[in-house]
């Protein structure tokens, strides 16, 4: 039997392009309940999402040009106010792009001011 190799690595940061990082790192902090706070690197900026001294945080970068490609990684939020977030969420400056319900779940795929998409989940009780 083979012993597994220990882990020794963890989620520190999710990084994100755009051409506004202050402005999108904001929508995100208010988006979160979280502070925003200057990234290591010039121009950056960052959004504490476990807390500030645990990660793991945003990291908007500022680019010229931000690319077309989905990268096929989206943040999942999770709520058990979902019609009170749904609106909290796009009076941010979010769009609604899809809506899905289940009998277990309902989400909905939204996007950010930058057009980076998220969903927004629910878990719904039989």
């Amino acid at each position: 039997m083979t012993v597994p190799a220990p882990v020794r690595v963890s989620f520190a940061a999710l990084n994100i392009n755009c051409t506004d990082s202050d402005a999108l790192a904001g929508f995100w902090g208010k988006a979160l309940g979280r502070p925003v706070s200057p990234g290591k690197v010039a121009g950056d900026t960052a959004v504490d999402t476990a807390g500030p001294e645990s990660g793991p945080r945003m990291i908007f970068h500022t680019v010229p040009e931000v690319g077309t490609a989905n990268s096929g990684f989206r943040p999942v939020l999770v709520t058990e106010y979902y019609a009170e977030e749904i609106e909290r969420l796009t009076g941010l400056g979010a769009k609604a792009i899809d809506e899905v319900s289940l009998p277990e779940v309902r989400w909905t795929t939204l996007a950010d001011p930058a057009g980076n998409e998220f969903e927004l989940v629910t878990w719904l009780s039989a």
